[in-house]
């Protein structure tokens, strides 16, 4: 068969050279679509089912939510194992599946099996499946901030100087609040819903600010007094924040549609929503509280620079072309920008074209460099010109034809798929057949004494390609061989090595195509006339120096193989003593420090710890920007506490360096050095990507995690201490720790049920009064435009902190006839308050 393929490439010589032209073509065309990013996406099969619950503990959590959700998933068709993370009031679990599993499918069983488990949840519980993200999903990240530059005149919208910011709408901003407030609507109604138009992004993240709320803060002394709750404020509010439409009637002819508007509009007309009346007199909602615009009890803040700001994060679809899809964000954030609020900015701070680029760029310039190198060598060694060329053709329609394999087979091009590929394998096949017909054309015509007819010369070629084709073909199909045991690769090392096998397999495999159709074709066409073969200086030098060496060789053995063997145990021994490492790790050019407090430190107490960090970093000249994620995102694909941070140094290009040839491990030093003398803190680094594989991959952020498990905390926590102690000897481990898994303070209520019982109230009674008090309840929206923010009714923030104003919380109690008022009591005498220790989380 394979003398068939030649004699035809050979007769139909033209049809082979146009088949490789529109080879070629298509290879083009499938370059522009080809999936390009820095390194393989290593992230295993996996779905993220998120629930908020504000009102529980991390340890009700795992019971009431995490629990019933991790047993609900068992038994999933594809599903191999699930990990689980109760913090307060969050709970996320993850769900590996196998690599055989269509990620669709899985996100649909778990779907149904969610749908399931919703009747065994908590009340008002809504579990939320995560994007359909991988590790490598944030391509794109940015910043919402206000301008440094002051408005123009005093009166016009924009960053006043006394630091105030005027809407357009004509609202001032005063309090850090209410500006922060504002950044977040403009992330969220304005640049979000533009960015998740862009092709090929999942989702679009956010963190920081504050979700914009009207806020009611009333005065539990007044409500105590006029017999009312939380409650009854909420319901009035929610009453009187309503319209309705009566269908239509017909008049003269006409239908008109029927509707009442009763909405509120502003916070005039919620603070003058009328809760009751004592006396014929109405007591308004701005009687019993005060009313403002405010933020929710938000999870996670963000920071740049020393300041706070609000980060996006473009998440990218699986399998799209990470390249592409940053290079469409940065060019709709780019259209975003003129539509924004005067005094308002937004600075892209990460973006992952910037290392495709850069990786792609090393990548395409060692390649290069390989290639010319190989054709220099080819021109110098074969004495022609012509056969030179047409081998040398081997290596470009080979990657080419390589592109189109890798394209269909959803192969991305990235640093280990590319790396792998050796010109000079590639055009071993061709150099044996050029160099051979070279040679049997030239003795042909010495034989001859004359220029071979176009029959001959043919007969030449093919007889001296089917020569060769043997020794090409058991070449390749070895050097194959060697690549084939990568492909029985799983999990995390089949989806690293797996890409790069396959891609040298398709080189080699459209190199020996070549070799037996264009090549033979190519020296049929192109090798006519007088052919001489003739060793040029090169070789015959090298010749000349190689033939004592064998003849040494030849006639004493045994020096030679000693040597060889004494040689070969010597690299054995310095094998032996090298490190070992998975990969070399990429350098990203950037850092990602993680900065750590104590369990008990609160959100608002990170972030100013951060700001001072985020300050320090900044003042090396060799970093561009700091910016920074405290706590939980929305979408909480990357789960973390308030105590914790994430901080990404963003360093300038190295030629802007104040000495240019710093190892960044130095630097790192320098840092680290800095940051250490600032208290409350302790840090590790990283970098970004490396960051996000380790946590998705294992749940931790660390290179080497041991984890622990059992059934009580305290012997779990001696135990991970002792492991700790023991890594901190290894040789070459640093930043050793002990995730915080307790010291979590805890204010607990205990319900009086005796007192509660003589009361004819119910403990749900009592908690609905708490939880609208310190977490706050919902009392319907406010509509500005197209936007909606909630009414929330709860105590101040000033007044939540104290615990004599949380026992004064009014409790209603029953009515004990039709006509009898209703009274209440402060929860004080129905509950009792104590501090006491818990756990941060439970795995």
């Amino acid at each position: 068969m394979i003398e068939g393929i030649i004699d035809f490439a050979i007769r139909r010589r033209w049809v082979v050279v146009t088949l490789g032209a529109i080879a070629a073509a298509i290879g083009a065309y499938a370059l522009t679509k080809l999936p390009i990013d820095a390194v393989p996406d290593i992230t295993n099969k996996q779905v993220q089912i998120n629930t908020i619950a504000p009102a529980l503990s991390p340890a009700e959590i795992e019971k009431q939510i995490t629990f019933p959700i991790e047993t609900a998933l068992a038994g999933a068709p594809g599903l191999e194992s699930t990990r689980s993370l109760s913090r307060n009031g969050f709970s996320q679990v993850t769900a590996v599946f196998t690599e055989r599993t269509d990620i669709y499918f899985a996100r649909q069983q778990i779907g149904e099996r969610l749908t399931e488990v919703r009747a065994r949840l908590p009340q008002g519980i809504e579990p939320r499946i995560g994007p359909i993200s991988t590790g490598l999903g944030e391509i794109y990240m940015w910043t919402v901030h206000f301008s440094d530059e002051p408005a123009e005149r005093d009166g016009m919208p924009g960053v006043q100087r006394d630091g105030r910011f005027l809407t357009p709408e004509g609202q001032m901003l005063e309090s850090e609040v209410e500006k922060n407030a504002y950044l977040r609507t403009v992330q969220d109604w304005i640049v979000k819903p533009q960015i998740k138009m862009v092709t090929g992004v999942a989702g679009v993240d956010a963190i920081g600010g504050y979700l914009k709320q009207y806020l009611v803060n009333p005065d539990a002394a007044k409500l105590l007094a006029l017999g009312l709750t939380f409650a009854d404020v909420a319901k009035a509010v929610e009453a009187n924040n309503v319209s309705r439409g009566a269908r239509h009637i017909e008049r003269n002819g006409e239908g008109i549609v029927v509707r009442s508007g009763g909405r509120l509009m502003n916070i005039e007309e919620l603070g003058a929503v009328v809760v009751t009346t004592r006396g014929g007199v109405p007591v308004r909602v701005r009687d019993l509280a005060t009313v403002a615009i405010g933020g929710e009890t938000r999870t996670g803040s963000a920071s740049e620079n020393g300041r706070e700001v609000v980060v996006g994060t473009a998440l990218m679809l699986i399998g799209a072309n990470s390249r592409t899809v940053s290079s469409a964000v940065d060019a709709k954030l780019r259209a975003i920008t003129p539509t924004l609020p005067p005094g308002v900015e937004v600075t892209t701070v990460l973006d992952r074209t910037q290392l495709v680029d850069a990786t792609i760029g090393t990548v395409a310039k060692n390649l290069s460099e390989g290639a010319l190198l190989v054709i220099a060598v080819l021109f110098l060694l074969l004495g022609n010109f012509r056969a030179a060329l047409i081998t040398a053709l081997v290596i470009p329609l080979s990657m080419l034809m390589t592109a189109v394999g890798m394209w269909q087979g959803r192969i991305s091009a990235n640093l280990m798929s590319l790396g792998a590929l050796d010109f000079g394998l590639i055009v071993d096949g061709a150099v044996i057949i050029t160099e051979n017909s070279l040679r049997h054309l030239a003795e042909k015509q010495r034989e001859l004494g004359r220029l071979l007819m176009r029959e001959e010369r043919l007969a030449t070629v093919r007889a001296s390609t089917v020569e060769m084709v043997k020794p090409s073909l058991y070449g390749q199909a070895i050097i194959l061989l060697v690549y084939v045991p990568l492909l029985t690769f799983t999990g995390v090392e089949g989806k690293m090595f797996e890409p790069m096998a396959l891609t040298v397999i398709l080189a080699l495999g459209a190199a020996f195509l070549l070799s037996l159709t264009l090549v033979p074709a190519l020296i049929a066409i192109s090798l006519t006339g007088r052919v001489q073969e003739r060793e040029n200086r090169l070789v015959a030098a090298m010749k000349r120096a190689y033939r004592p060496l064998l003849r040494f060789a030849m006639g004493s053995p045994l020096p030679v193989m000693s040597a060889a063997v004494v040689l070969f145990a010597i690299a054995l021994f310095g094998f032996m003593r090298l490190g070992q490492e998975f990969i070399p790790s990429l350098d990203e050019k950037n850092i990602a420090m993680h900065a750590l407090r104590i369990p008990s430190a609160s959100l608002t107490q990170s972030q100013e710890l951060q700001l001072t960090v985020e300050r320090t970093v900044s003042c090396f000249r060799e970093v561009a920007l700091v910016f920074s994620k405290t706590g939980t995102a929305e979408m909480a694909s990357d789960p973390m506490p308030p105590n914790a941070s994430d901080t990404f140094i963003i360093l300038k290009p190295r030629e802007a360096w104040p000495d240019p040839s710093k190892p960044k491990e130095k630097l790192i030093e320098e840092i680290s050095r800095a940051v250490n003398l600032l208290p409350g803190n302790v840090y590790e680094f990283t970098q970004p990507i490396q960051m996000r594989f380790n946590e998705l991959l294992a749940g931790v952020r660390g290179d080497i995690a041991v984890k622990v498990f059992g059934d009580e905390f305290e012997p779990m926590l001696r135990a991970a201490n002792d492991v700790a102690a023991g890594l901190r000897a290894v040789r070459g481990a640093v930043d050793v720790k002990v995730e915080q898994v307790a010291g979590l303070p805890v204010l607990e209520i205990k319900v009086d049920k005796a007192a509660i019982a003589r009361r004819g109230l119910s403990v749900s009674a009592v908690h609905d009064v708490i939880g609208a008090a310190v977490g706050g309840q919902e009392a319907g929206v406010i509509f500005e435009g197209d936007r909606s923010f909630e009414i929330i009714v709860r105590l101040p923030e000033s007044v939540r902190a104290d615990l004599e104003a949380l026992g004064n919380l009014p409790v209603a109690l029953p009515k004990a006839t039709a006509n009898s008022p209703v009274q209440s009591l402060p929860l004080n005498r129905l509950a009792q308050f104590s501090f006491v220790e818990g756990p941060n989380q439970i795995s």
